[in-house]
């Protein structure tokens, strides 16, 4: 599933982030480009800005299925899982931008799960010292910086979801699917994340991606 109903405010570009041009191309290329290379997904869900027409980028998907997302993320991604097929059991969850993921840590994540975990997701070492807004330092040896795909159980990521709205609880509230699915009760296992996976959410990020994709275009080129 990649979540690209997002509507891309400090990009400040009015447009929806997912289909900002990056080195020529939306954002969500990119994304389904190296999903598909993977070669770990059965079907691809994209979850578009509700009230949107779907971006005929997505028709480049071997297997698209087009869902208009919710108010917040955690709405768009019950309806993407609802528009999954009933015979898939394993779930990769991805943010439209994080659109450098390389394929390999789609695979390993998506390894991961069917070697037995609930719920996987890629993290980074914390390189900055981290303060807590109340004044607290926290060891940055015991943090990790959360990236996607996150990779699940599908029982275990809708059993999650399905607490969340029947509880109407904002204890379980998260800002990823790992998040709620930890609240909900379930262990989440860290894989080694990538640095491009990183997210494009300033017009900065958008720069470093930019060259990124730059350097790897010049080096394709090199004889």
């Amino acid at each position: 599933m990649v979540v690209a109903a997002g509507n891309g405010t400090r990009l400040g570009l009015g447009t929806p982030k997912a289909l900002v041009p990056l080195h020529g191309e939306p954002m969500l290329t990119h994304a389904l480009r190296r999903l598909e290379a993977s070669g770990v997904a059965d079907e691809v869900v994209v979850v578009v800005p509700p009230d949107s027409p779907p971006p005929s980028v997505i028709m480049q998907s071997r297997h698209p299925v087009v869902v208009p997302g919710g108010e917040t993320r955690q709405d768009s991604v019950r309806l993407g899982l609802a528009a999954l097929s009933p015979d898939v059991d394993v779930v990769l969850v991805h943010d439209a931008a994080r659109c450098l993921a390389p394929p390999d840590l789609f695979r390993t994540v998506a390894d991961a799960v069917r070697a037995g975990a609930d719920a996987v997701v890629p993290g980074l070492p914390v390189t900055d010292t981290v303060r807590s807004v109340d004044g607290e330092t926290l060891d940055r040896h015991r943090l990790q910086a959360v990236q996607t795909p996150q990779g699940f159980r599908r029982a275990v990521l809708e059993e999650a979801h399905a607490l969340a709205v029947d509880q109407a609880d904002e204890s379980l509230a998260a800002t990823d699917d790992a998040g709620l699915v930890e609240r909900a009760g379930w262990r989440v296992q860290v894989v080694p994340g990538h640095p491009e996976a990183f997210k494009v959410t300033t017009a900065h990020d958008l720069r470093v991606a930019e060259a990124l994709l730059a350097g790897a275009a010049g080096q394709s080129q090199t004889p």
